[in-house]
């Protein structure tokens, strides 16, 4: 049995283990990362790049699709599931090998391969090889995907997301479970790529969309496109041969059907990567799913006693932020606290921004609806709003189906949130990002300049909006 004694311990070599060591270590100290699964981190394995890459040749089949209405035909397009499948595998291992790249330049001796389970707060066992003793540890374990135990029905047919870039070929049929981000952009991306799809939901949740009226627009834009029920009432699943039979009440024609699908995509969120670290001998005070509870700003744990831990916590095993610059930023504060404890700071955060890379896009900035109706008054909290239906741009280009509704203070008129279903989101969302971390006024947004024709004219119509309802 090997003993090692460090400075700090890291928990897991994703985005936020490897932006925890690198603060680590340039503070001077000794680190360890300890990694159980494969390097490469989610994002490049099994999230962001890989679904973009399926993304993109569903986009290129749906290209070809609507080109007609600019007076450009062509027949339908021939999609080769094998050649796609294959791309998605080359390219997702290009990037994950950039990353595997990156760990193994660190020193070897700094990386140790196995699990890790808590001994005593200050000791862990890395499988039966390696005792580490540190003065401080980040917990950053990343998370997996949770599959509700009715799934289990499906049997071999139940998947999950990182199975679907396993796939050679693609498969006739999928039933989707969960419109969340992952949910919406697999389904929507297999529709395109030809697969028969039906997107089922709870609650009645689009993505991560909070404002009401954007919701509702996205849910109606995207039932167009394919069968979704964002509130489903689903009586039964079961395993028939080589099928998943999923039964549910079909709301249009007002009773229950059956439905067989090859494969059940569970897209159900995702649970933090702490249950099998014998967390409860870290001596930290966890949450009802046993997650241990932090400071968002410094994420520090917190001991039993309410005492402040020499742990941290950070990127997708704290169940907070699950994006990847938000882990990256997230691992390089707990990596500098855990370098300088006692001496803890808050780090810089970023005005919260998120993406859906679906077709229209989603897009939130700054604060939401709800959280902003939590904080001003209904005198204070203005709201301006444009659709994009007749917006010059979209329309030349036929992607005129959105809506965009921004939030401002009356009192100030700064600029303090946004919500967005429509063409270009992902640009339009990080200019209005930008603005509110500027903390920038409606009148200063309204003074920048707007080429023409642009899309982003659409939100200086929706400033407009904003501007007639402040405080003058």
């Amino acid at each position: 049995m090997q003993s090692l004694q460090v400075d700090v311990a890291i928990l897991g070599s994703g985005t936020a283990g490897l932006s925890a060591y690198r603060a680590a270590t340039q503070a001077g100290k000794r680190a360890v990362m300890i990694e159980n699964g494969p390097y490469g981190t989610t994002c490049a394995r099994v999230g962001c790049m890989p679904s973009k890459l399926l993304i993109a040749a569903a986009e290129s089949a749906q290209h070809i699709r609507e080109s007609a209405p600019f007076g450009v035909h062509s027949s339908s397009p021939e999609i080769n599931g094998r050649e796609v499948m294959d791309r998605v595998r080359r390219e997702r291992d290009r990037f994950v090998n950039f990353v595997i790249d990156d760990i193994e330049s660190f020193p070897e001796a700094d990386r140790l391969r196995g699990h890790a389970r808590f001994i005593e707060p200050h000791l862990i066992q890395v499988d039966d090889h390696t005792q580490v003793r540190a003065a401080n540890m980040v917990i950053a374990t990343g998370s997996r995907p949770n599959v509700p135990a009715p799934f289990q029905a499906a049997g071999d047919r139940l998947v999950i997301n990182d199975d679907v870039f396993e796939w050679d070929e693609l498969p006739q049929s999928v039933a989707v479970f969960g419109p969340g981000v992952i949910g919406l952009e697999l389904g929507q991306a297999l529709h395109r790529l030809g697969v028969n799809i039906r997107l089922f939901g709870r609650g009645g949740l689009v993505g991560p969309l909070q404002d009401e009226a954007i919701r509702q627009y996205a849910e109606h834009t995207f039932a167009e496109e394919f069968p979704l029920h964002a509130d489903a009432q689903v009586e039964d699943i079961r395993r028939e041969q080589d099928q998943v039979v999923i039964r549910f009440y079909h709301p249009d024609r007002a009773r229950v059907i059956e439905e067989r699908f090859d494969y059940l995509l569970a897209a159900t969120g995702r649970r933090p990567n702490v249950d099998q670290l014998n967390i409860e001998a870290a001596g930290l005070k966890l949450d009802t799913q046993g997650v241990p509870e932090f400071d968002s700003s410094t994420l520090q744990c917190v001991n039993q006693d309410g005492t402040p831990s020499h742990i941290f916590i950070s990127g997708d095993a704290n169940n907070d932020k699950p994006l990847l610059h938000e882990a990256s930023d997230e691992g390089r504060i707990a990596g500098h606290n855990a370098a300088h404890f006692p001496q803890v700071n808050p780090g810089h955060r970023r005005t919260p921004i998120s993406v859906v890379f679906s077709d229209p896009q989603l897009a939130m900035a700054g604060e939401t609806l709800p959280q902003l109706k939590q904080r001003l008054s209904e005198s204070q909290l203005a709201i301006g709003e444009v659709s994009f239906e007749n917006q010059g741009r979209s329309r030349v280009m036929r992607i005129n189906k959105g809506l965009l509704r921004v939030y401002a203070d009356k009192s100030t008129g700064q600029l303090l949130g946004m919500e967005m279903v429509g063409p270009r989101a992902e640009h339009i969302a990080h200019l209005l990002a930008w603005s509110i971390q500027q903390q920038l006024t409606i009148k200063q947004l309204l003074e920048m300049p707007f080429y023409h024709p642009v899309i982003e004219e659409g939100v200086r119509t929706a400033l407009r909006d904003v501007a007639h309802q402040l405080i003058q």
